[in-house]
């Protein structure tokens, strides 16, 4: 700007008013346009200082009453609009790009989550099909002596059940991002909820021990039987993966508060440290799990629902350990 009013003053009086103008106002929407809207409105109230020093005559800010100060007033009005309005369409178009982005970044997600979802359900629904094919074909084709027939007929059956865990799951998961997610409570004795899911997973848990230790006197929870029915099958799903076999699976129940606590603990290897982070995320299960990783996080999302807490951590005595809390009055 100063450069403007160097040049303008060296060639004298001969000068167009309009040059002036169109060069100050050029730099005031060269403010707008880098600086923002306030750094315009300050550059314009600087520019009209310069451009009453260019008005004649030239190098005195004295201004006419009449012509000369209509046409400052003018210049100020102008510059002031034009650099707010240009800046103004600027963060516009930044902002406008951001969320583009962000939309960009938000699908990519969506496909990422989508293709791990296909893969997980491919892994997860083919490994129990294989085995019941596997020993249907066996049964077909052979004549086995009784013992053989009930082992393979309980692998049918066993793989039948956690088929309906996967599906039990991938409708949850539905239902979560529908945001449908909604508990139908009713009073539940939660000792005897999870002696009931203990024992309906007993096959799935036959290679170990689940013991259920449950404190006197618990008071009924307020909660929908289905929805933490499957959180306790999930945990414990999850604790027979990992856990060696032989080893014991302890599930605590007490009160807390005005909470109850549900507690299982296992013997395993722990957490994964490259997954602890995003443990009740979907897909976020250790390598080598077998397993989709959406069971954790349709944990989550039903104790979330029902007002709770979910946490885990690892055991004093090693093995991973993950820990309930759900109001008792809902």
């Amino acid at each position: 700007m100063a450069m403007v009013d160097v040049v303008v003053l060296v060639a004298g009086d001969g000068v167009n008013r309009a040059i002036p103008a169109m060069l100050l106002l050029l730099v005031v929407l060269l403010a707008g346009l880098l600086g923002g809207r306030l750094v315009a409105l300050g550059v314009a109230l600087v520019a009209a200082i310069g451009f009453a020093v260019l008005l004649p005559p030239i190098g005195s800010p004295r201004v006419e009453p009449a012509e000369d100060v209509a046409a400052l007033v003018l210049f100020v009005a102008v510059a002031a609009i034009a650099g707010v309005l240009l800046s103004t369409i600027v963060l516009s178009d930044r902002r406008r790009l951001s969320a583009e982005q962000g939309t960009v970044e938000a699908l990519l997600r969506v496909d990422h989550d989508r293709a791990a979802l296909l893969r997980s359900v491919s892994h997860d629904l083919r490994t129990p099909l294989a085995t019941i094919r596997a020993a249907a074909t066996d049964l077909q084709g052979f004549d086995h002596d009784p013992a053989a027939r009930t082992h393979l007929l309980d692998l049918v059956i066993d793989e039948s059940e956690r088929l309906d865990r996967i599906v039990g799951n991938l409708l949850s998961l539905s239902r979560i991002e529908a945001g449908a997610l909604l508990p139908e409570r009713q009073p539940v004795d939660l000792a005897e909820l999870v002696a009931a899911c203990a024992a309906r997973l007993e096959r799935a848990t036959s290679k170990l021990t689940v013991e259920v230790r449950a404190a006197e006197g618990l008071p009924l929870v307020k909660v929908d039987y289905s929805q933490i029915d499957q959180v306790v099958a999930n945990l414990l799903e999850n604790a027979a993966r990992h856990a060696p076999p032989g080893s014991v699976v302890v599930v605590d129940v007490e009160r807390v508060g005005e909470s109850v606590r549900l507690r299982v603990t296992d013997q395993g290897p722990g957490f994964d440290p490259s997954v602890r982070g995003r443990l009740f995320e979907p897909f976020a299960s250790a390598t080598g799990s077998g397993s989709s990783g959406i069971g954790l996080a349709i944990c989550k999302a039903v104790v979330d629902a029902h007002g709770g807490t979910i946490a885990a951590d690892d055991a004093p005595d090693g093995g991973a350990r993950i820990t309930v809390e759900v109001p008792i009055d809902g």
